[in-house]
């Protein structure tokens, strides 16, 4: 006969895509263990495997849309919940929130610069614009 697991007891370790998952860094596992497998997010500055053991603690780099999070593990957990709890299992470093601050600012700023268009002319942009060239 098996034994029932106790299910208020939360587990020790899991797996690292898992996690990331739980964490609400990553929509689906699938696209978490394509990110650690690509190098993109790393334990303790090391490359690891998907099914790589964190508990709290641990040190992860991850890097999404040229962005930068350093993050200690707070908690565990297998299950996804809601973005308030996802947030109460880890705590990012004050020097990697200021980065990634400044290098969103940094990028505002480079977008307010570069123009915008709204895609190709219609045939009445075209003709006004030909209009224009032809006065001279």
């Amino acid at each position: 006969m098996r034994a029932k697991a106790d299910i208020g007891s939360a587990p020790t370790r899991v797996r690292m895509d898992k996690w990331l998952w739980a964490a609400r860094f990553y929509k689906t596992r699938s696209v978490a263990a394509a990110a650690i497998e690509a190098g993109q997010a790393r334990l303790a500055a090391e490359r690891v495997k998907p099914a790589q053991a964190i508990k709290p603690g641990d040190e992860i780099v991850l890097r999404r849309a040229g962005l930068v999070w350093n993050i200690r593990v707070v908690a565990i957990t297998e299950k996804r919940g809601g973005a308030p709890d996802a947030a109460k299992l880890y705590s990012e470093a004050p020097e990697s929130i200021a980065a990634r601050e400044l290098e969103a600012a940094r990028r505002k700023a480079a977008s307010m610069t570069t123009p915008t268009t709204d895609g190709r002319p219609t045939k009445r942009d075209r003709r006004k614009l030909q209009a224009f060239l032809d006065e001279s």
